[in-house]
């Protein structure tokens, strides 16, 4: 597998295994069977509510934790120097772990200042190895790396081939901040596994449009989370390290890119209210 080192010397599976999405009863299951595929890093947060069969699925695993790289998210509505603290004790109890790998702030709402002085606490105690943040607009990253101790190892934000962040992760290049994309599918938008160009450069190599996706942005230096919760569709998603895209197949797929968000804009006041208002229930 490869892996990236972060900012702080830490070294990060370029791929993971994500479970946004994935039910709590469902959970278990499904990162015994990545784990078994051969995902070493796992991807959930607080408010995913599974951390509980992710540290489930750690245990049974049989694979010692130092071989497996976790990461979690601090919710909304743990926002703050002292919540954040006790979110953190909570999550570790939750992933049965004495240490995350990587603890990231899920959204860039309520007092995420606070939550990244616990986070920076929780560093330098030894109860998670690298910090970062989720979802945090170019503006937004360099507000918080110029005023935080310890700068953002990862944002992780939407990231596929119809929107390449290619401006953002420039803006990380100054911090060493590397991209984590969440999304690499798109989840199917605008035909994702439809798109003429993912198909035609595939039937090159003898690879899907998923695996496709997943090379180019791996060629990138971004880190992908792809999920699923069917087993041969996670061999598939890790099947992707035996091929490499030409300079040209990275142009055309470059010229695929819309630029702007296809689910929702951090920015948009609805929106806003909308994570706040789901933040309270979670």
């Amino acid at each position: 597998m490869r892996k990236i080192t972060l900012n702080n010397g830490v070294e990060m599976p370029i791929l993971g295994y994500g479970v946004y999405q994935v039910t709590p009863e469902e959970c278990e299951r499904c990162v015994l069977d990545a784990i078994h595929v051969g995902y070493r890093s796992i991807d959930t947060a607080q408010a995913y509510q599974n951390e509980e069969g992710v540290g489930n699925a750690i245990l049974k695993s049989g694979v010692s934790r130092n071989e497996l790289f976790i990461t979690t998210k601090v919710w909304i509505s743990n926002a703050g120097e002292e919540k954040a603290k006790i979110s953190i004790e909570e999550s570790l109890r939750k992933l049965r772990t004495d240490y995350i790998d990587l603890l990231l702030i899920h959204q860039p709402f309520g007092d995420y200042y606070g939550t990244y002085r616990a986070m920076e606490q929780a560093y330098k105690e030894g109860k998670v190895r690298a910090i970062g943040v989720s979802n945090f607009y170019p503006d937004r990253l360099i507000d918080m790396a110029e005023h935080c101790n310890i700068k953002p190892a990862i944002n992780q934000v939407e990231t596929h081939v119809f929107n390449q962040q290619i401006k953002l992760q420039d803006v990380m290049t100054t911090y060493d901040t590397k991209v984590m994309s969440w999304g690499p599918f798109a989840e199917g938008r605008n035909d994702f596994f439809s798109n003429d160009v993912l198909k035609i450069i595939g039937n090159q190599y003898g690879k899907s449009v998923a695996q496709v996706a997943l090379r180019f942005l791996i060629q990138r230096n971004i880190i992908v989370i792809p999920k699923s919760t069917h087993k041969e569709r996670m061999k598939e998603n890790f099947d992707v390290f035996d091929f490499a895209l030409s300079a040209k197949d990275m142009e055309d797929i470059a010229k695929l890119d819309l630029g702007q968000s296809l689910f929702f804009s951090h920015q948009d006041p609805e929106f806003v209210k909308f994570l706040l208002n789901y933040s309270r229930n979670k």
